[in-house]
């Protein structure tokens, strides 16, 4: 249905991996839940939107929908070996701490079985995070009848050249790609690569001093 194209955009997630390693464990203390990457994902696709709102978009027929609220459906793994994609509703209204309480909810439900039929239904755009299970890149199916899907790739240690003031050098940083497939029909190639590079964008100028 969809002519599925995918982009790929490289990001430096050592700032993040620095922030939450600091935050980590009296975030799980006080809010009794584990804070992990895939919140501080879900927050930077919601924030690129408001830049890109048609990437939020879905096909009915001959008609283009742009949707005023950012539902994103977040792909679940389940005990049993398939896959579930609860939705998060109006993430653009959340704060950090309001995805990650959203997120972690709706994740430990799907694995008991324990949603409930609006809570995998109306998203707008869905986020598989593909490095949980070590996976570095991929190219997910579209989750119709939205137009877009972004996958998140495992973060690894590499040697990459990092300019500074004093010219190049080589460091060793945490490294993810990150991969956006989309319908082709409605959004082309222009419109994908500069939706996924503005969340590359929010990812590596994530401000480390923030509290959550």
């Amino acid at each position: 249905t969809s002519p599925h194209v995918t982009s790929f955009v490289e990001v430096d997630m050592t700032n993040i991996v620095r922030w939450r390693d600091k935050h980590k464990k009296t975030f799980e203390q006080r809010e009794g839940i584990r804070l992990t990457y895939t919140h501080v994902f879900l927050e930077a696709i919601a924030t690129a939107i408001k830049d890109y709102p048609m990437v939020n978009a879905s096909v009915d027929g001959t008609r283009i929908i742009i949707r005023r609220n950012v539902n994103i459906g977040m792909a679940v793994a389940l005990p049993s070996g398939n896959l579930i994609v609860p939705v998060i509703h109006r993430v653009q209204e959340k704060n950090l701490l309001g995805i990650a309480k959203a997120a972690n909810d709706l994740a430990e439900r799907a694995r008991d079985n324990k949603l409930v039929p609006d809570e995998i239904q109306g998203g707008t755009i869905t986020l598989t995070n593909l490095g949980s299970f070590g996976t570095v890149l991929g190219t997910p199916i579209i989750n119709q009848p939205q137009l877009a899907i972004v996958a998140v790739g495992s973060i690894t240690k590499r040697p990459v050249v990092v300019e500074t003031a004093e010219g190049d050098v080589i460091a060793i940083r945490h490294m993810m790609y990150l991969s956006l497939s989309y319908d082709h029909r409605v959004i082309d190639g222009a419109l994908g690569g500069k939706f996924i590079y503005r969340v590359k964008e929010l990812l590596e100028g994530f401000d480390t001093s923030r509290t959550v």
